[in-house]
């Protein structure tokens, strides 16, 4: 499940309090963290197909003793990941052969991909 940390009140240096209402709040996600099984099994699906959907998430999910959502974000945020390193290996061979691409295009390819990146796991 989702799991937040305290409030943090204005001074950020000051400890947590409990939430208030009026004042300022911003409540923390514990970021979810993979054991290495299931972040190997993640891949391997991954690997042999980028985009898992119905039943087959569902499944997956159960096995890995995780939640659908975490299951969906992961491969969201998995996909980004691949398109940023397809994209840098296509620069790298063009530049192998002489061939220099703009740097704006590089950075607006990346920019479109990034508006698709989820962070937030349940």
């Amino acid at each position: 499940g989702l799991e937040l940390s305290h409030c943090v009140g204005a001074n950020s240096l000051g400890p947590t309090v409990p939430w208030r209402s009026g004042g300022p709040c911003k409540m923390k996600r514990v970021r979810t963290v993979f054991k290495p099984e299931q972040l190997e099994r993640l891949e391997q699906e991954f690997l042999k197909q980028q985009y898992m959907v119905g039943t087959e998430r569902v499944d997956l999910a159960a096995t890995l003793h995780l939640t659908e959502t975490q299951v969906k974000v992961w491969f969201q945020n998995r996909r980004i990941k691949w398109r940023k390193q397809s994209m840098e290996q296509k620069a790298a061979k063009l530049s192998q052969f002489g061939v220099i691409q703009p740097a704006a295009a590089d950075s607006t390819a990346i920019k479109d991909h990034e508006e698709d990146t989820v962070d937030v796991e349940l």
